[in-house]
């Protein structure tokens, strides 16, 4: 049996519905984002689960859950799978920082592996630690289905590493909208992506809810 992580983004929040970067504001589920977070956990608690990792956010803990609970398995919290810290950027709309932070939004949106938003981290930085996760569920566990909750931009950056992809490009790449699933598994040839951004444990109105 190989291993496969399940990188579960977390359900929909005040500003992933409104558009604003929300990285370091340790921000709540919506009602609707609960209702993700549980239909999650009915669609997958027949899933063998081998372990859960969870960053230590309310958002990512409150989506992990519903599925803990089903299953009696306790999530394992990780400081690397926190969201991006957007530093002056946090709680603003894209329209804001262009208007106020012209020139880092610029240089960010041009190349985000190497450029950070003001007073953020670049996206190097997460790469560096949140792939210390990783590598860290690959030696404790050489097979089996791991879930790991986590954020939008976290999880693309981890997809993009394991995946060859330039981490400058995450945010043009490869999408993950609340609440969607993107299954790795790791092979003899090396990390296989299985699905891109599943969604379809969630009913048509909460994939059609607006925002990010």
């Amino acid at each position: 049996m190989s291993l496969t992580l399940y990188f579960l983004r977390h359900g929909q929040t005040e500003c992933s519905r409104n558009n604003s970067f929300c990285g370091s504001i340790d921000s709540e589920l919506t009602l609707e984002g609960l209702e993700m977070a549980k239909a999650f956990a009915d669609a997958y608690s027949s899933t063998p689960w081998t372990a859960i990792f969870c960053s230590p956010m309310r958002r990512t803990v409150a989506t992990g859950k519903p599925l803990c609970e089903a299953i009696g398995m306790e999530a394992q919290l990780r400081d690397g799978l926190k969201e991006i810290n957007y530093g002056e950027w946090e709680g603003k709309t894209p329209e804001i920082i262009s208007r106020d932070y012209h020139d880092d939004y610029i240089r960010w949106s041009a190349d985000p592996a190497w450029n950070a938003p003001t007073g953020g981290e670049m996206g190097v930085t997460i790469a560096f630690r949140a792939l210390q996760v990783i590598e860290e569920i690959k030696q404790n566990y050489s097979s089996g289905n791991i879930l790991v909750v986590s954020h939008k931009a976290t999880i693309r950056i981890i997809l993009c590493s394991l995946l060859g992809i330039d981490v400058g490009r995450f945010r043009f790449r490869l999408g993950c909208p609340v609440g969607s699933v993107s299954p790795v598994e790791f092979t003899s040839h090396g990390p296989l992506l299985k699905a891109l951004a599943d969604r379809t444990h969630l009913n048509e109105h909460l994939r059609n809810l607006p925002g990010t």
